[in-house]
């Protein structure tokens, strides 16, 4: 029998179409294994890294990590509860939360340091106070055997040391005790400005009689109080705060958003208007969310239509003049 040429040429074709197939079934597997992992990649969250970046800074400073380490740990417990908050998929409002208490701690962490360092200057400048005594009433024993001169001699030079270790001393004690009356003239500004301390910070609120039903410019009396707070940001220039504006759950949600943030608004231009720098400020709206009381009777949505000036912790002046 005579075989046709074509029936032995035949499997060529069918074997390149199956490595075509085969080429582009591997393609398409690692387009959506690459869209997969992309999928995957976990979503950042800015005051999370803030967070890590300030907590980085504080471990690698030998100062709090040397005098702080309580407080340390407090705040790497803080840090890895916003870590599994975001991991886990919590909301940005909880992890932004977590992140700002694990500043919160970080913030403390420095201040222990630092308060506690001050604390160890003067002691070491106590000790060398008397040392220095006890010093010089050796010398002065000895030198007494000597000639007359030359106790002289040394009963001065040892005098001008001690003179200079009072006075290292004295500086230290005045050091601790002027930062002591910053920190209660702090204290005493944000009481007068009814400023209430909360997790988040000092919180002033400004009522919503500060502004006309529905409205977003200030009345009179809000203007007032701006300028009382204009007053309190000329007086410690190096203070920021974050201007929060709220309302009740009456109207749309789309409007009451715009008016908490026009209100937030309105109260900065009022500030900048009175020589606060724009830069030290900070908007944000919330509209209805975050309520302080119930929205079912008209004392707790009027409680609820509010702007909150937040200054943080993180924030305080701990130079003030």
């Amino acid at each position: 029998m005579k075989l046709d040429p074509s029936t032995l040429q035949s499997p060529a074709p069918r074997s390149a179409r199956a490595d075509a197939m085969t080429i582009a079934l591997i393609t398409l597997l690692a387009s959506i294994g690459g869209i997969a992992a992309c999928s995957s990649m976990p979503e950042r969250n800015l005051a999370l890294e803030r967070a890590h970046a300030r907590f980085g800074a504080a471990q690698s400073n030998p100062q709090v990590n040397g005098m702080a380490v309580d407080e340390l740990q407090a705040a790497a417990q803080a840090l890895r509860s916003a870590d599994q908050s975001l991991a886990t998929g919590g909301t940005l409002a909880e992890t932004d939360h977590l992140a700002y208490l694990a500043n919160q701690r970080v913030a403390l962490a420095e201040e222990s340091a630092a308060s506690r360092n001050a604390e160890q200057q003067v002691k070491t400048a106590a000790a060398e106070r008397e040392r220095m005594r006890l010093s010089m009433r050796t010398q002065e024993a000895d030198t007494a055997r000597a000639q007359l001169a030359q106790s002289q001699q040394a009963n001065a030079a040892q005098s001008g040391a001690l003179a200079r270790a009072d006075a290292k001393a004295d500086r230290s004690d005045a050091a601790l005790a002027q930062r002591e009356a910053r920190m209660h003239e702090l204290e005493t500004q944000l009481d007068a400005l009814h400023a209430k301390k909360t997790e988040r910070g000092m919180v002033i609120t400004l009522s919503d009689t500060l502004f006309d039903t529905g409205r977003f410019a200030l009345s009179p009396e809000g203007r007032r109080n701006m300028s009382k707070l204009a007053e309190f940001f000329q007086r410690y220039p190096t203070r920021r705060a974050t201007v929060e504006g709220y309302t009740d759950s009456v109207g749309t949600i789309g409007a009451n958003q715009l008016l908490s943030e026009r209100r937030a608004q309105a109260v900065v231009r009022a500030l900048t208007d009175l020589g606060v720098d724009a830069s030290r400020l900070t908007v944000r709206a919330y509209g209805e969310e975050q309520p302080i009381a119930s929205n079912d009777t008209v004392a707790g949505r009027q409680q609820n239509r509010r702007v909150e000036i937040l200054f943080t912790a993180q924030d305080e002046d701990v130079s003030m003049n």
